[in-house]
């Protein structure tokens, strides 16, 4: 395994899709779930990137629909990463709306949470993050209290009686 330092730049993901009438409903508006899928897919090929191996979907936190997504849209989506920890890594998704006239808009941001595997699906080491700059240890800080937070859900859901 690379335990060398990785930047988040080395990883970092764009990935363009066109809004097809299968990834619709019926007022013409996308699925967020065929949405979810692209930032899904992205944070994935990020999260491997930065392993340099195969990594699975933990958990999704913190998703916003900002502007609706339509028929013919074009989305540009990034995906970074902002955490990691000794086995999991946290991917921050951005997706722009792109019209054909040129004009963009912000329509969505993810925060997921990958863990990367082994061949059994053995969690796995994860190369630490190289911060270089204030941006980046800002980011890293604010993934470790979601990373805290959500451990902290897990552990509440998880003791939670059954209904």
């Amino acid at each position: 395994m690379n335990v060398l330092p990785r930047h988040p730049t080395e990883s970092q993901v764009h990935m363009t899709e066109l809004v097809l009438p299968q990834h619709t409903n019926s007022v013409g508006s996308a699925f967020g779930g065929a949405i979810l899928s692209w930032i899904d897919i992205a944070g994935g090929i990020c999260a491997g990137r930065h392993a340099g191996r195969t990594a699975v979907t933990v958990a999704f936190d913190d998703v916003h629909f900002i502007t609706p997504v339509r028929l013919g849209d074009v989305l540009s989506i990034t995906a970074r990463i902002t955490f990691v920890g000794r086995t999991s890594i946290e991917v921050w998704v951005d997706v722009a709306r792109e019209r054909y006239d040129g004009s963009c808009e912000h329509a969505n941001t993810a925060f997921v949470t990958f863990v990367a595997v082994n061949a059994a699906g053995e969690p796995q080491p994860v190369p630490p993050l190289l911060l270089d700059n204030d941006d980046d240890r800002r980011r890293y800080e604010e993934g470790r209290r979601r990373r805290d937070e959500r451990l902290e859900r897990a552990r509440r859901s998880a003791n939670h009686p059954a209904v």
